[in-house]
């Protein structure tokens, strides 16, 4: 079994060069991506979903905010620069949740609470609550997941109020950190380099 403190690496590696990638590296992935299976793609669909608004948003303000050449002289439109950086921002984005699905499939919930938990333990140097952050992470990650009915924040609210809250229960168990864990990360860290490169 993979060590889940490397997955989270892996993916952490290709979410930050995922923003230095042009076009067609940008769709290597997204298609790499799709090959993952067919409950990554449901996965990434969902969170394509739940972000169309801010997809929109965001490739608003970039088609409309870059300067340029207008889009065959129309004055409502957006510049040819700004529907360009626009849609490639739009779809690094759209590759980023499909990553992020392809993480949700590959750890469950306490095995990316495990893999989360063996990352922020450095951060125990400084002081820092590493278990605490963890199970507040494993409750944002709980709403990714399952978005709650509507109206839930109250009850959420009544809850915490009156000391009701449910308790939720995170078990870290951490295999050995292997050499295929060091090989995972490096070759992912590679590959995304070269893309960068490339681009």
């Amino acid at each position: 079994m993979s060590h889940p403190a490397s997955c989270l690496l892996s993916w952490l590696v290709a979410v930050v060069a995922l923003q230095h990638l042009a076009w067609p590296a940008v769709l290597c992935l997204a298609l790499a991506i799709m090959l993952s299976g067919k409950a990554v793609c449901r996965r990434w669909w969902i969170l394509v979903r739940r972000a169309r608004w801010l997809l929109l948003t965001l490739w608003l303000i970039l088609a409309y905010g870059t300067p340029g050449e207008v889009w065959h002289d129309q004055p409502w439109a957006p510049t040819d620069a700004g529907i360009y950086e626009a849609s490639l921002h739009a779809v690094r984005l759209v590759a980023m949740l499909g990553s992020l699905g392809w993480l949700f499939e590959a750890l469950p919930r306490d095995r990316l609470m495990a893999g989360l938990w063996a990352l922020m333990q450095p951060l125990r140097r400084f002081r820092v609550d590493a278990d605490r952050m963890v199970v507040r992470l494993a409750l944002v990650f709980d709403y990714l997941e399952q978005q709650p009915p509507k109206g839930a924040w109250r009850q959420l609210l009544d809850d915490s109020r009156h000391g009701t809250g449910g308790r939720h229960v995170v078990r870290i168990e951490l295999p050995r950190w292997r050499g295929a864990d060091t090989g995972r990360v490096v070759g992912v860290g590679l590959v995304m380099t070269l893309g960068v490169w490339l681009s």
